[in-house]
């Protein structure tokens, strides 16, 4: 028979006994709760750029997927508005029922020039590669298509680029016909990742639906390799873009991706041959 000193020292460390046993549970779930975030944070950020593009590279079509951004994302400051204000103006509503027909050579030089609030942005177009969209690109801007109208999307957070070309400044604008897929096994996004200075065609996330909207990536940005890359940037132009980014996007709905701050207005385009 146990005293009562002895019970007391037997009951006090059962308590100790199980109240170690207690939190090394609570460590145990807490071990599995954090693996089961970060494993999530990972899928978020891997899936980021596909599902962002379906619609922030969507453009021409609407698409029932939403964009996801980076879990550890943050939303960037507003800034003041470094751009000048737009020219008069507004943008046009024609629309074509199908592309226009070839007149670019492919092995003549293109380039494209952005006249925008923000500054100018010139664009070396590759119609060697890329005939049809370089050509579309050409046919538009003739017809005065790109004048008046704003570039209506900014992603500071996974995936780094500013989206134009859209007359109703949506997402949703195109000029009526689409484009087929062009360039995609270029060495420089085969590794899923556009990079600083890639101008390349917005898309809904299918194949061969790309209108008139594009995108300027101004850091590099993986995305896989499913929009047409046409042209690259020159550095003037990328100091623009820069700007652009500083002053951070409206992202109420979806921090890292809104519409940018500042007041990008495409003036005037035109594509030249040289």
């Amino acid at each position: 028979m146990v005293s009562k000193d002895q019970r007391r020292r037997q009951l006090a460390r059962e308590k100790y006994l199980r109240q170690q046993q207690r939190r090394t549970e609570q460590r145990g779930r807490a071990r599995k709760r954090n693996a089961a975030i970060a494993g999530v944070v990972a899928v978020v950020v891997a899936a980021g750029a596909a599902a962002w593009a379906s619609t922030g590279l969507g453009g021409d079509k609407k698409t029932t997927a939403d964009a996801a951004s980076s879990a550890s994302a943050t939303s960037t400051s507003k800034a003041p508005d470094p751009c000048a204000k737009p020219a008069p103006g507004s943008p046009g509503t024609k629309q074509w029922k199908s592309e226009p027909s070839m007149s670019v050579d492919g092995k003549a030089s293109y380039a494209m020039d952005l006249a925008t609030t923000c500054g100018d942005i010139k664009l070396k177009l590759d119609a060697a590669n890329a005939p049809h969209t370089v050509n579309s690109f050409k046919f538009l801007a003739d017809q005065g298509f790109f004048d008046h109208t704003k570039c209506h999307r900014l992603t500071t957070s996974g995936i780094y680029v500013l989206q134009c070309g859209d007359p109703k400044g949506t997402g949703q604008g195109g000029p009526g016909y689409t484009l087929p897929d062009e360039n995609l096994k270029d060495p420089a996004i085969a590794k899923g990742t556009y990079p600083a200075g890639t101008v390349a065609m917005a898309n809904t996330g299918q194949p061969h639906t790309g209108g008139s909207q594009f995108f300027l990536v101004y850091k590099d940005s993986p995305l896989p390799a499913s929009y047409t890359p046409f042209g690259t940037i020159d550095a003037d132009g990328m100091k623009v873009l820069q700007k652009i980014a500083a002053a951070g996007e409206d992202d109420s709905n979806n921090p890292g991706d809104g519409k940018p701050n500042a007041t990008v207005v495409i003036n005037k385009a035109t594509v030249t041959q040289s």
